[in-house]
């Protein structure tokens, strides 16, 4: 009875292991390798910077922390009795890790219910319209990576609150995203990619 169980939970772990099909680009660390490697994309967050006003280099920043460029990327399982798959930590999925109800949101503000969080071009315009909303509703400008990141985490009502400030792990987070923003907008500008 204990070797059917073992082979099943084996099993589980190896499909949920290897259930990610997009792929990131190579050196995550060098924006101007990534729009290289992916001209459309700078196109699409160049589309929305105009549009929204969210600079390249905090919509790249926050793609990195999110899902490291990864089309299908989700939150880990959550395991019961540490082998049994009891679902995901959340229902984050894509590019930009957009729960179901703010792309649901999203998708009806924006009319645009054929937009997949898989999609890139769907998902920097997510993150344009959430962060000009950040802006406008709890006053993170659009220029501040760090702010942004937390009020893109935390959303805007746990960012009103400080929600953050209760999670050293986050805002040490948040700094790096803000250091990561400032690394890929001097590369940007060096490669002549903005």
């Amino acid at each position: 009875m204990i070797r059917p169980f073992r082979a099943m939970a084996l099993l589980l772990f190896l499909a949920a292991c290897g259930s990610s099909t997009g792929t990131a680009p190579r050196d995550l660390d060098n924006a101007c390798s990534i729009v290289s490697q992916n001209p459309n994309w700078l196109r699409e967050m160049k589309r929305v910077e105009r549009k929204w006003g969210v600079p390249v280099h905090v919509q790249m920043a926050t793609i990195y922390q999110e899902s490291k460029f990864i089309s299908d990327a989700r939150p880990p399982f959550r395991y019961a009795l540490g082998v049994i798959p009891v679902g995901r930590q959340s229902s984050a999925l894509g590019f930009s890790q957009a729960l179901d109800g703010t792309w649901k949101e999203y998708q009806q503000d924006q009319n645009a219910f054929r937009a997949k969080r898989e999609r890139f071009g769907d998902a920097v315009d997510f993150m344009g319209w959430y962060m000009d909303g950040s802006e406008r509703r709890v006053g993170v400008s659009k220029f501040d990576t760090r702010n942004q990141y937390l009020a893109y985490h935390e959303g805007r009502t746990g960012f009103a609150r400080g929600s953050y400030n209760r999670k050293a792990w986050l805002v040490r987070i948040a700094g790096e995203v803000a250091a990561r923003g400032e690394t890929y907008r001097a590369q940007l500008i060096g490669c002549r990619k903005i």
